[in-house]
């Protein structure tokens, strides 16, 4: 039994799990099929405004298994699920993924080649505020080339926090 080639199946599927987790309140970052012996592997990676935790995975596991099971047809035979978040090392690439490392350290390296570490704060469609040194910075976001949350064992300076409200309040006004 000959089946669809590996991108054409993701292509069929894409908008089925999308509305899945959409309708659950979450994004889908990643969706993912794989041959692997004789079952596929269905890689969804979701994420949602205030992160992923086991029982929203668990929830997103459970809704995008009834998804392509409706869907059966297109898998054409067994599959294994894996629904996971993205990790602390997803590169920062859309304002919502800013958005989601609003007060967080973030290391940037600009299309120039220029690297800095930056705690994030107001975030645009067009822009990110960055506190660097101890000064705010506006960044566009065309001009990141790369950009990783930095994992942090310590709660971040009340100083650098407060500095960036300010900058958050100081731009709504």
């Amino acid at each position: 039994m000959s089946s669809a080639p590996r991108g054409e199946i993701t292509a069929q599927l894409e908008p089925v799990v999308r509305e899945a987790v959409s309708a659950i309140g979450f994004d889908l970052e990643l969706l993912d099929v794989q041959q692997a012996g004789r079952r596929r592997l269905v890689k969804v990676v979701v994420d949602g405004e205030e992160g992923v935790g086991l029982d929203e995975i668990a929830e997103a596991s459970r809704v995008v298994a009834a998804a392509l099971d409706e869907h059966d047809h297109v898998l054409a035979g067994p599959y294994t699920l894996e629904v996971t978040s993205p990790g602390t090392d997803r590169p920062l690439t859309q304002p919502r993924h800013w958005r989601r490392a609003k007060f967080r350290l973030v290391k940037v390296r600009q299309a120039d080649g220029v690297e800095f570490l930056g705690r994030v704060g107001k975030v645009t469609d067009e822009t990110v505020q960055l506190l660097v040194d101890g000064q705010l910075r506006e960044v566009a976001h065309g001009s990141v080339e790369r950009a990783v949350v930095e994992v942090e064992f310590r709660q971040p300076p009340v100083e650098e926090l407060a500095l960036l409200e300010r900058g958050c309040q100081e731009e709504s006004e």
